[in-house]
Order: C-alpha cells, then structure tokens, then sequence
C-alpha cells in the first residue's frame, strides 16, 4: 500500500506576506496572534508572554511558542526578557530560536539556532543548536568559525564571561538582540556582545527559518518575553522571498489528481487520487480513502530543483523536490530511506520513488 501519510504533507507558515520590510512589533501585547504552542504552558499577562511550569503541570520534554506570520533570514531582533527559577535548585532555562526548522508540529517541537538564557550565570547569551548535532556553538565571549569541513575553531574573543555575566540583571527584565546576515551571527545582551559566529559549514547551517520561543523541561519556572520588534533588511527580505511566496502559494486544499510509481501511472481512482491535503497555519492534514494525517515539513526553493523534507505523522523523513504553480503542484519523493530524487520522474527499477500531481480545490 502506498505512504498515504506522507502524499502530501504540506506544512506552511500562516500570513506568510505579512513579513515586514521595517521594524514590526511581531507581539501585540494582549494575546497569543499570530503565535502557536501549547495552551498548558503559554499565555499572556501584563503586556508579556509567560512560560510556565509547576509541580502540578510539569513539563516532560522542551517545548517552544512558535511565530506563525513567515520565515526569516536576515534579521534583527529586539526583545526584553525575564526568567525565574521557581524551584530550590536554581534552574530555569529558555532561549530563541531563529532560522529553526517545526521537528513536531503535535507537539510544538523546533531544533536549530539558538540564543540560550538562563537563570544560572553559565549559558546566558551562548549559540546552542538545539535538537541538532552540533550543541554549543559558540560558548559566551568565544568568536567562532565553523568551517567547510563543520569543524569549530576558536578566533578571537568577544569579552569575558564574567563580565557579561555581570550585566545580565538576575530575575529582572534585560534585553536580548540577535543580529543574523548570511552565515554571520550574533548575540548581544543588554548593550554587551555575547558570541560572534560564523557558519561555513553548509550542510548543517541555516540561512532561513522559524522563529520561535523555549520553555524548558525540568523543574518549575517562568520565563517572560516582551516588546518584540523584528527587523528585516533587504538581505533578509530576498533570502525568505522565495520561501516566503512558496509557503503562501501553499495555502488551501489540494486534491491529488494523478501519480507515478514504477515509471507508470497509476490508475485513477486508486485511493491515492481520493486523497486531499489541507493546509493551514504550521500544519497539514489528509483526509479521503478512510485514512488521515498530520505531519510538517520545510522547503528550499533555492535549490534545483526545489526541495522539500517531509516530516509524516509517524515520524518518518522524507526527502523531496517539488514543483509550484498558482493552481498546479507536484511532489517527488522517495520513501523508506531513498535519497532524495533529483528529477521529476520514477523508475521500473526501484517503486520506492512516488511522483503526485495536485490541484488546488476551489471553494
């Protein structure tokens, strides 16, 4: 049987065209718009985002506030945070993440960039990839270099730790900017520079993604985030265009109307040309031939052909290129560990390789 769970899966940011080309408030202060994550631990009081854990709603595994209005490459962020350990022992961790890719849409998960804060006087201001391979990028004060071969190599400094440290106000407001041009990234806060890195290690850097906010598992805790202000320059506006009309284009209902397998058609009225795909906010769903879906994925229209990694409600990942139109798409994908096709075509040789033509359904 055909990987129905995985036809389709089309993911995209909500409002994608309202990404601002000046410095936006991308927080209104009253409520959660424009963001998505779990109700548990997320809210709104006094002009702030609050992340929250206690003992009677504790949190098993990191979780993260995610901004639904577009992607991001170049960038500068402003915003003011405050975080608080409510427990014994001293701990609270949260962080930002930027140019991130959604791992669990259910469940609000997001690995890639981030700048890490705390309630300790360690890991404030550090480049930590979370969720990924590489861990702490840039520890605080370092200038760092990661070369082709993605090897870390210490530069220069930046400023003592302690210093820095110094200026962080515990359990108080402080402010936190993250300045990201092409691979070039750094962290400032309240005025001192944290971390400068640089990422020439292509196969693990990111030039676009989400941004979004951490709440931490572990022990009880409150991390509060206000007065968020993006700005995107015109670096920035080009390298999250392409995704950015991709993601929009990507809106709505889709109905599989044709597909190739084996370097043969399929016949239609198959179960696979029975299926729909709904796109909306950081999610999709199938629905038709008695089976249903969720899942989330990211795409790279820099690429070509473009290319799509398609993550299924059953945690399987999928690589795929894919093809856009106003009302016309098709998605090439190999599955069950396949690389990723380099053309939109099957092969009698290997019927892992699926190739689906959609159109978009009218209302």
């Amino acid at each position: 049987m055909l990987c129905l769970t995985a036809i389709a899966a089309l993911v995209v940011t909500r409002d994608v065209s309202a990404q601002a080309e000046k410095d936006d408030q991308i927080f209104n202060g009253k409520d959660l718009t424009g963001w998505s994550g779990n109700p548990k631990f997320w809210s709104v009081k006094d002009g702030a985002i609050i992340g929250q854990t206690t003992a009677d709603n504790p949190l098993k595994g990191n979780t993260f506030l995610i901004w639904t209005n577009g992607p991001v490459g170049d960038f500068e962020l402003h915003c003011q945070f405050k975080i608080v350990a409510n427990n014994g022992a001293g701990f609270a961790n949260s962080g930002i993440q930027y140019r991130s890719k959604i791992l669990d849409t259910n469940n609000w998960v997001v690995g890639g960039y981030q700048a890490d804060m705390e309630a300790g006087t360690t890991y404030s201001g550090i480049l930590y990839e979370e969720q990924m391979t590489r861990g702490i990028m840039a520890a605080r004060g370092e200038k760092v270099i990661w070369d082709k071969d993605c090897q870390k190599k210490v530069t220069g400094t930046v400023g003592k730790s302690e210093e820095i440290q110094a200026a962080i106000k515990k359990a108080d407001w402080n402010e936190y900017v993250i300045k990201a041009r092409g691979n070039h990234l750094e962290h400032f806060i309240n005025g001192k520079q944290t971390v400068d890195v640089t990422d020439d290690c292509e196969s693990k850097r990111a030039l676009t993604g989400v941004l979004a906010l951490q709440l931490h598992a572990g022990k009880p805790m409150t991390v509060e985030f206000k007065n968020l202000r993006l700005s995107q320059g015109a670096t920035g506006r080009k390298a999250g265009n392409a995704a950015a009309d991709d993601l929009r284009k990507l809106q709505g209902t889709w109905q599989a109307v044709g597909a190739e397998q084996g370097g043969e058609k399929l016949p239609a009225g198959q179960n696979l040309t029975n299926i729909m795909v709904i796109v909306t906010g950081n999610s999709y769903r199938t629905i038709g031939a008695n089976q249903a879906d969720r899942g989330s994925f990211t795409i790279d229209p820099d690429k070509s052909p473009k290319q799509m990694d398609i993550k299924t409600g059953e945690e399987e990942t999928l690589q795929a290129i894919y093809e856009l139109g106003p009302d016309h798409m098709r998605v090439c994908y190999g599955r069950d560990g396949v690389e990723r096709p380099t053309a939109f075509a099957t092969s009698s040789s290997d019927p892992r390789l699926l190739l689906i033509d959609y159109r978009r359904k009218k209302d």
